[in-house]
């Protein structure tokens, strides 16, 4: 499995809606995984002030966390291969 990383442009987009947004990509991602397309929602970065947020993914392609994206109608500017180096 690799890391995804998401970037959108959000800005003005309120808390509740970027909360609902996480939310259905969690969704999306069981629901993925259960039909055959492993992929795993990681955590999300949000800066209010300007609207950038990082969302991450881990998945065997970039293109299934693209497709996870489309069909949770979240908007994204690009998806690109990540490293996650959390603490």
């Amino acid at each position: 499995m690799e890391v995804s990383m998401v970037e959108r442009s959000l800005k003005g987009v309120p808390l509740e809606q970027l909360a609902a947004a996480q939310q259905r990509a969690i969704r999306t991602a069981a629901d993925m995984t259960a039909q055959g397309t492993p992929i795993r929602y990681l955590r999300t970065a949000f800066v209010p002030t300007t609207g950038q947020c990082m969302c991450l993914f881990e998945s065997e392609r970039c293109e299934s966390v693209e497709a996870l994206n489309r069909q949770a109608n979240i908007p994204f500017d690009r998806v690109v291969p990540a490293l996650d180096l959390a603490a």
